[in-house]
This record gives C-alpha cells, structure tokens and sequence, in this order.
C-alpha cells in the first residue's frame, strides 16, 4: 500500500490512477474554499519544514507554493480526505505549538498552524469533511431521521 505522501504526489504527476494532475477530479480548487490559509507541513523523506498555502475542497487538501492560486496553478499535493481517519492536535507528539496531525491506516502527516484558532479552524474543517465524505458511510446507510 501506498503512503499518503506517494498518493498525493501521485496525483499531482498524473500517475495515480484515480485522477490524473489535470483534472484534480473536476474540482475548481481556485475558487470558493471550504477552508485556505498557510500551514507549515513536514516532508515525507527529508523531514524539513515548509511553509504551504493549503486549500480543502470537496473533500480534497489541496497544497501550493504561493497563496494566489488561480486555474493555472499547479498543487504541490492532494490528499484525499476519504482516506483520512482522524485529525487532531499534536503538540505533545512533535513538542511544538499549533501542531496537528492527519492520519491514515497507515501513514500519518504533521502539520503547524499560526495559532491556536488557525489549528482548531483547521481540525474542524478537515474533520468534517473528513465525516462528509468518508468511504465507510455510504448513501444507503444514511437514515434521515426527519422524514420517519
């Protein structure tokens, strides 16, 4: 099984055989955010930190060099949030303030906020898409308890 970071990469080359880099899935990422703003995040082999503009969309962390992002910019990474089953703070585990983490079955992200509001902003937008368009509920399985 791939790593996050190969599945995100994946898909900002064009290789993953999901979606392609193009396409993004048809998400006009460079319009109307669920959520943007910069994160610090830590890289899969080198483990330097680098400042990132993120955006969430339609259950897809998107994340870019520059924060003016238009139809021609071109995501450093995609990280599907269907695939992420938790997200919650982290300072205890990398010793520094703001920190969060987004964790699969198996891989596990760092990231570092500019507050603490920006981390919590962050935890509860992630974490509701993550609910919005987690794999293990399917459209069958929703009960609409106003219309019983």
């Amino acid at each position: 099984m791939s790593s996050l970071w190969q599945s995100a990469l994946n898909r900002v080359l064009g290789t993953d055989t999901a979606t392609t880099g193009s396409d993004y899935d048809g998400i006009e990422f460079w319009t109307e955010p669920e959520r943007a703003g910069w994160l610090t995040k830590q890289g899969e082999y080198i483990k330097t930190w680098r400042r990132r503009w993120f955006v969430l969309k339609q259950g897809k962390l998107f994340w870019f060099k520059e924060s003016i992002v238009n139809r021609s910019s071109k995501p450093r990474g995609v990280i599907p949030v269907s695939t992420c089953l938790t997200v919650k703070g982290a300072e205890d585990v990398l010793n520094r303030q703001f920190a969060f983490e987004l964790s699969t079955r198996s891989d596990t992200m760092y990231f570092i906020a500019d507050s603490e509001k920006e981390k919590e902003d962050w935890i509860n937008s992630i974490g509701r898409s993550i609910v919005q368009h987690s794999r293990s509920v399917t459209d069958r399985e929703i009960v609409d308890y106003d219309n019983r």
